[in-house]
């Protein structure tokens, strides 16, 4: 499947060293993050080593060299949110799906991240997951998130 997407991919270009983020930029948008095996085609096409493409990559915040989880958990760092808590929650949410800031489950379930603002001031504290705005959020409104009874015992997560 990746090395059909490539051929479409490349199909646009010209294969030009300045062609090397756009191209970036598409694949990602297609498969969600940059393979490594992925990279490697790319630096090839557009002629340059594959370092060259790493650090591209890694430079830039907007690119992703690891798959993110089916559930995309940002917790709100915003002022608002910050005095109103969500220190508290977002250590809450480390614990309850046992990951830290940053990270993405073996099982590519869950990634945890923190954003600057998600936009929802009045309703501060505010976590998303995916698309779904929680406002007014506790520690606790937190756990019952992804454990439906508010126990670590296993019940059901945040769908």
């Amino acid at each position: 499947m990746e090395a059909e997407l490539l051929e479409q991919i490349f199909a646009s270009y010209e294969g030009t060293r300045n062609e090397l983020v756009p191209i970036l930029q598409e694949v990602q948008e297609n498969l969600g993050y940059l393979p490594e095996e992925v990279m490697q085609d790319i630096a090839r096409f557009v002629g340059v080593p594959e370092s060259h493409v790493y650090s591209v990559a890694s430079f830039y915040a907007q690119f992703r060299t690891m798959p993110l989880g089916k559930k995309r958990v940002a917790v709100c760092r915003g002022t608002a949110c910050h005095i109103r808590g969500a220190p508290q929650i977002l250590h809450e949410i480390e614990e309850t799906i046992h990951l830290k800031e940053g990270e993405t489950s073996e099982d590519l379930e869950y990634t945890l991240e923190t954003v600057a603002c998600i936009g929802c001031c009045a309703l501060a504290p505010c976590i998303r997951v995916n698309k779904d705005v929680a406002g007014e959020m506790t520690p606790e409104k937190a756990k019952k998130l992804f454990y439906g009874d508010g126990n670590d015992n296993g019940g059901d997560r945040a769908e």
